[in-house]
């Protein structure tokens, strides 16, 4: 691993099956994270983000690839290659917050169970009382009233426990937090107040964030690199700046026209997709983005893209990635 480099996936590649048909769920996905920084996962529904961020935390058995680690003792363990008891060991250092802050806490517990629960199976000898502090700790931390910890989840909304979530991926102080569209089931006030809460956090407890979302907007507030992902495949990676300023793929400057801005005298031309998302059972030959991209030709057709660097850090699948002049996000304030 590159030295300063907390987690590597290379060639990474998902699939499922199912009644004799397979579906490449996430394919040959490449990217690093450096410790203490936030990474953006972004795409359509259905690319892959989720699957992806399953994957690293091991919740889903990666059909290929590495997921390489380095641990808080400075050894490098391949993810994939770990047997489960050791896993279990370092899973602590690797959490994930959920999507639906609905779904993922269970009604049959209070809030204190809930943050406890992590505590309890990975220091099943710590004594009840200091589980007890740690948890009502880690809820005043997040913003929660150590008074309400024996409700239960019904009794909050869906922003309090978000933060329920957040307290109890946190409470075992782990390295790195997976975000799986944390925030895209809340009020857009409500999302402000989770996005500021999580960097404040990431600065007091030196945390490295991979950011799952469909948010383009709030993919570009909180992230010091993007990866773009499409049909199961990173098409694009690099720089905030270099990716929203310079894009390399059609499919992000796509994406990037579809920012919404909250200024009435700003009209961004939009790059409307054509057709369907391919089925990822039967992908398209060639570039799997041909099938919708403008500027596709017979080449694009037949040659299946390399994924290459064409700037310092600054990573894209397309053989025309070299000519094409793209669009960025060109809203600034002072239009």
């Amino acid at each position: 691993m590159e030295k300063g480099n907390i987690l590597e996936v290379k060639h990474l590649h998902k699939r499922f099956t199912s009644k004799n048909v397979t579906v490449k769920a996430v394919t040959d996905v490449s990217f690093s994270v450096r410790e203490g920084e936030t990474i953006g996962i972004v795409g359509e529904s259905g690319c892959g983000k989720t699957t992806l961020g399953r994957c690293i935390v091991r919740a889903y058995d990666a059909s290929e690839g590495e997921v390489m680690y380095r641990t808080e003792s400075g050894e490098e363990l391949d993810f994939l290659k770990v047997d489960k008891k050791k896993m279990k060991g370092i899973r602590k250092e690797i959490q994930m917050i959920f999507q639906d802050p609905y779904s993922s806490l269970d009604p049959r517990m209070t809030v204190l169970d809930i943050i406890k629960e992590p505590l309890k199976a990975n220091f099943p000898k710590m004594p009840e009382s200091e589980m007890d502090q740690k948890a009502k700790d880690m809820a005043e931390k997040v913003g929660l009233n150590p008074a309400y910890l024996m409700r239960y989840p019904h009794a909050f909304s869906g922003g309090q426990r978000q933060r329920i979530g957040i307290a109890r991926a946190l409470v075992l102080n782990p390295k790195i937090i997976v975000c799986d569209e944390a925030v895209s089931a809340l009020d857009v006030s409500i999302q402000a107040q989770v996005i500021n809460l999580l960097k404040d956090l990431q600065k007091e407890m030196k945390l490295t964030y991979i950011f799952i979302s469909h948010d383009l907007s709030v993919v570009e507030h909180i992230s010091d690199r993007v990866g773009v992902m499409y049909l199961g495949k990173m098409v694009e990676y690099g720089e905030t700046e270099q990716i929203f300023s310079h894009p390399k793929h059609p499919y992000t400057e796509a994406l990037m026209s579809a920012v919404p801005v909250a200024d009435p005298n700003f009209q961004q031309e939009r790059i409307p997709l054509r057709g369907e998302i391919p089925n990822p059972a039967n992908p398209p030959s060639g570039c799997y983005f041909h099938t919708r991209c403008r500027f596709c030709d017979e080449k694009c057709k037949e040659i299946t893209p390399e994924y290459a660097q064409y700037e310092p850090g600054h990573f894209a699948a397309c053989i025309k990635a070299g000519e094409l002049k793209l669009r960025g996000f060109e809203y600034t304030e002072n239009k």
